[in-house]
């Protein structure tokens, strides 16, 4: 009954460790706030930073196949080329074997040295609780709950890594059993499957290389050289198989970088294999039938790494060529075109933050999509060309579909562990493509009502084309304003949008005043007429949609929990700032009617 116990403690053990380390990093990435992401994607370009930056990413996370997924999602999006990935997958194989060095702290026993009695795992663990549950208790930042989060996770990591190491030690308390388990592991083949399969089963490495750690500990040496290296090698097959599932859905050069992942990890174990066993069989091994600690586990697992790797850095171009042999490109197909529906890759949703970048950019593409199609709307009525339309009409089925894309990923990135000012930013981005694909659909408006006046082969005069290129001239620029904002969150681009959708407005009406007086007068035709305050209505519409972004955006970043745009417009108008008052007199002077006299 005993034994039932101890393997159930030893299962709550692992648990406890493996949520500790989902913890400290899902903590640790929010305190980088996608940080590790740009870094990957700048430094890829030299294999030598690469690998660094990857070591260091992996380390900091505390796992591989976190930093590959990742890796395997900048790739699909385009963030990242092929060849840049494999530095830091190589890096990221040394990274992740920082862990096995954090659980030898699990060694540490009692002693009259306060110091070292700091560092016992279980004094360290319940300070690191104490500590974070206090920091999430009573801060009131994000910023700072992030930290209390990242101190319970540690915390919570070495509890399982303690608990672990109290319920394994009685289940081999017998050095003679563990010795004749682990001499059927001296079979390569068998150490290197038990590695993978516990490996798969644990999603970490670092899981299965720390329970190896404990049973070396608490055996007292029992486990041998010769049994504990395949065991380690196979635990980094193992960890491809995550990245290579996550792949399966993704981009051709996606699988290839999955599949870099796989290639390093299998040729550098075979390489590994031979080199060893031929040495054995030739010279042999002075510790080949000495026991292992959790200290050279550790060691080895480090040495196996880095060693693998230098072999590879001048080989990495031969790797990103077998991966590419592989997954091949199909005789006349071009290479992967990267849309801006990739950059919303679900394994950016394990990092809010980053899938809230990559949403926003996704954002910032519809506003673009909605821009060009009022330019090309405005030029239809000047010269209308039918290339041009279907052109247009393509871009609105992008934007369209971009708008129900973006919708559904916002739906799934809601439903993850979102701080506040993630969860505030996601309603936002929620609005933002409503008011985006309106004004997409406003510029569609125009290029049906150019269709008309070309099939009719009616004609705007001079003098109301003049009158036409002042409102559009100012609504493209609040465009272009909403899509800065939207993209930079810059407040003093924030607040020059009111004032020009104020000079819009203004303008609008004037223009149809200027039309009723010459319709009166006969100087125009009524169904031409038509058409141009049809203009008139759209232009306005599209005008008070920048204004709404520019509202959403600014209680964003006021963070303010509810903006009354009615109330807030009506006291900027009434009391407008000097910036407002100043801007609104630019924008005046910049689209007056008066120099069309």
């Amino acid at each position: 009954m005993s034994v039932f116990f101890n393997i159930l403690v030893a299962l709550g053990g692992l648990a406890m460790f493996m949520y500790g380390m989902k913890t400290l990093s899902s903590g640790l990435e929010k305190a980088a706030g996608g940080l590790m992401e740009k870094i990957l994607a700048k430094v890829s370009g030299n294999i030598f930073t690469s690998i660094l930056f990857g070591a260091i990413v992996t380390a900091a996370v505390q796992s591989s196949t976190a930093t590959t997924v990742i890796v395997i999602g900048l790739v699909n999006a385009g963030l990242l080329k092929l060849r840049g990935a494999v530095g830091i997958i190589m890096g990221a194989n040394i990274g992740t074997t920082m862990t096995a060095h954090i659980l030898r702290l699990a060694s540490v026993g009692q002693s009259d040295n306060f110091l070292i009695n700091l560092i016992n795992p279980i004094n360290l663990s319940a300070m690191l609780a104490v500590a974070g549950m206090g920091v999430l208790m009573f801060a009131k930042k994000n910023k700072y709950k992030t930290v209390g989060e990242i101190l319970l996770g540690v915390a919570i990591l070495f509890t399982g890594i303690t608990t672990m190491k109290g319920s394994i030690g009685p289940l081999f308390k017998d050095p003679d059993t563990v010795r004749s388990i682990f001499s059927l592991l001296k079979n390569p083949a068998l150490g290197i499957l038990v590695g993978i399969v516990v490996t798969i089963c644990t999603q970490s490495s670092a899981a299965a290389v720390g329970i190896l750690q404990i049973i070396a500990k608490e055996t007292g040496g029992a486990v041998l050289f010769a049994s504990a290296f395949p065991i380690i090698m196979g635990t980094n097959i193992g960890t491809c198989a995550t990245p290579l599932l996550s792949s399966l859905n993704s981009s051709k050069n996606a699988k290839r970088a999955a599949l870099l992942h796989f290639y390093f990890n299998f040729i550098g174990t075979i390489l590994f294999l031979i080199v060893i066993y031929a040495v054995q069989f030739t010279i042999g091994w002075a510790f080949w039938d000495k026991g292992f600690d959790d200290g050279d586990i550790a060691n080895f697992h480090t040495l196996f790494n880095v060693i693998v790797t230098a072999i590879f850095i001048p080989f990495a171009g031969l790797l990103e060529k077998l991966a590419c042999l592989t997954v091949r490109d199909k005789p006349g197909e071009e290479d992967d075109v990267f849309t801006k529906e990739d950059l919303l890759d679900e394994r950016f949703l394990v990092t809010p933050n980053v899938a809230i970048a990559q949403t926003k950019e996704a954002v910032v593409q519809m506003g673009i999509y909605a821009r060009k199609n009022f330019e090309t709307a405005c030029e239809l009525l000047d010269r209308y060309d039918l290339k041009e339309v279907e052109k247009l009409n393509e871009r609105e089925e992008l934007l369209d579909r971009l708008e129900d894309r973006v919708g559904q990923y916002l739906i799934k990135l809601n439903d993850c562990d979102l701080n506040e000012d993630e969860a505030r930013m996601v309603t936002t981005l929620f609005h933002l493509i409503s008011e985006y694909e309106r004004i997409g659909d406003y510029s569609v408006n125009i290029s049906e009502t150019a269709a008309v006046l070309y099939e009719e082969e009616a004609h705007f005069s001079d003098r109301a084309n003049s009158e036409l290129a002042v409102v559009n001239g100012a609504i493209g620029e609040i465009i272009d304003l909403a899509i800065e904002a939207t993209k930079t969150m810059d407040m003093d681009i924030l607040t020059e949008i009111e004032p020009l959708e104020e000079v819009v407005d203004r303008l609008v009406e004037e223009l149809k005043a200027v039309h009723i007086d010459r319709s009166k007068k006969g100087l125009c035709a009524i169904e031409v007429g038509i058409h141009f305050l049809d203009i008139l209505t759209n232009v306005e519409r599209i005008s008070d949609h920048c204004s709404n972004i520019a509202i959403y955006l600014i209680s964003q970043k006021q963070q303010y929990e509810t903006l009354k745009k009615h109330e807030y417009l009506d006291d900027l108008h009434k009391h407008g700032t000097r910036t407002y008052e100043t801007k609104l007199e630019e924008y005046t002077e910049k689209y007056s009617l008066k120099a069309l006299a």
